[in-house]
């Protein structure tokens, strides 16, 4: 069972939470405006249902709402950044916002980001990319929850890749994981009492399991269990390649930052300190930008237009779906599960405020 509400009164409500803790108003909103675009985007994994875990890394400490980010090196067309555990959300905006501005000056703008925390849902970056008329791409590194092929270990995180350009009527947005589910989604198929699908994850004896929360306990013991990359167990149907996907994300975003590995982040002092990567590219530098994205456009009609193997089941390009859900979900509200909605009363009534009055009712739905 779940409510819809507002999405900006919740978004009211996140930056009101953090501005609490001690954020400034301009850092939380930033935060905010991430998390509940998730929402709109139906990824609510990423979305306020992780409110509850940001406010428990707040008071362990782990989590600084009022640190702010330290330049380390910089250049024309890149910048190395210390996050010093500050809010994921709001540090990745203003690295994305720093890489755009130096792919407006230079044609390319890259920023590394290290000693940051969970910055919810990737594909968010790449959409501030392609606002305005740029590419962009973003990868950052996780929790160490991914067995590697061959391993039963959870020394890799889910890794997610997003990248992204402008077209019509949507835009190109990939947004994956490089695990065969997200993390998230063990919680929430454990709160749904919903089952994974068999080749998804390992127990803590690193044996096959469908069970969410068998999972969740093989990532928690940094032990044995955990979830399978991309392609499933072993290499017959690719395995092996979700693997190589993680370890390049892995690369880009803590090798090149020089921050945590991913089976390093909550295993000894608890702490996250990922590392972030962001990239946005002015694609005029090898042509003209309108017709590059009249050609995608035109080319991503085609594949929505081909002949399908099921007639009842559409062709989506990536990001269409998104899309489609934000226009909706800004009209009929964002879905809150009745038990995320009393968790964030909880945390509201813990910062020192009443979060009642940010949830705006819209509609009832179950």
């Amino acid at each position: 069972m779940g409510m819809r509400f507002k999405a900006d009164g919740v978004k009211q409500y996140v930056a009101k939470y953090y501005t609490s803790c001690g954020a400034d108003a301009e850092w939380a909103r930033k935060a905010a405006e991430v998390i509940v675009t998730s929402d709109l985007f139906d990824i609510q994994t990423h979305g306020i249902e992780r409110m509850k875990d940001y406010h428990q890394a707040v008071l362990d400490g782990k989590l600084v709402p009022s640190a702010k980010p330290e330049m380390i090196q910089e250049t024309p067309v890149s910048a190395l950044v210390d996050g010093h555990e500050g809010l994921g959300h709001a540090l990745a905006v203003w690295c994305m916002e720093l890489a755009i501005k130096k792919a407006k000056t230079s044609g390319v703008g890259i920023v590394s980001l290290r000693n940051s925390n969970h910055y919810g849902f990737a594909g968010y970056y790449p959409l501030m990319a392609i606002r305005e008329h740029l590419i962009g791409f973003s990868v950052t590194n996780t929790e160490g929850l991914m067995v590697p092929t061959g391993s039963k270990e959870p020394l890799l995180g889910s890794n997610p890749i997003a990248f992204g350009m402008y077209a019509e009527p949507y835009p190109f947005l990939l947004d994956m994981s490089t695990t065969v589910v997200p993390g998230g989604k063990l919680s929430l198929y454990t709160r749904d009492g919903k089952k994974l699908l068999p080749g998804c994850g390992l127990d803590t004896e690193g044996k096959p399991t469908v069970e969410p929360a068998e999972v969740r306990a093989g990532i928690n013991s940094k032990r044995f269990g955990g979830i399978l990359p991309l392609g499933g167990l072993g290499e017959d149907y690719g395995g092996h390649k979700g693997y190589g996907l993680a370890m390049m994300v892995e690369i880009l975003s803590s090798i090149i930052a020089g921050t945590n590995t991913s089976n390093n982040i909550r295993r000894f002092d608890k702490h996250d300190r990922n590392g972030e990567f962001f990239v946005a590219m002015d694609y005029s530098l090898f042509g003209d930008p309108v017709e590059m994205e009249k050609n995608l456009s035109m080319y991503m009609e085609t594949l929505r237009n081909s002949e399908r193997f099921d007639a009842a089941t559409p062709i989506y390009t990536h990001g269409q779906k998104q899309f489609e859900s934000a226009k909706r979900n800004a009209e009929q509200g964002i879905f809150v599960r009745e038990s995320t909605y009393q968790e964030q009363l909880e945390v509201a009534r813990a910062a020192g405020f009443d979060a009642v009055p940010y949830f705006t009712l819209v509609e009832s739905d179950s």
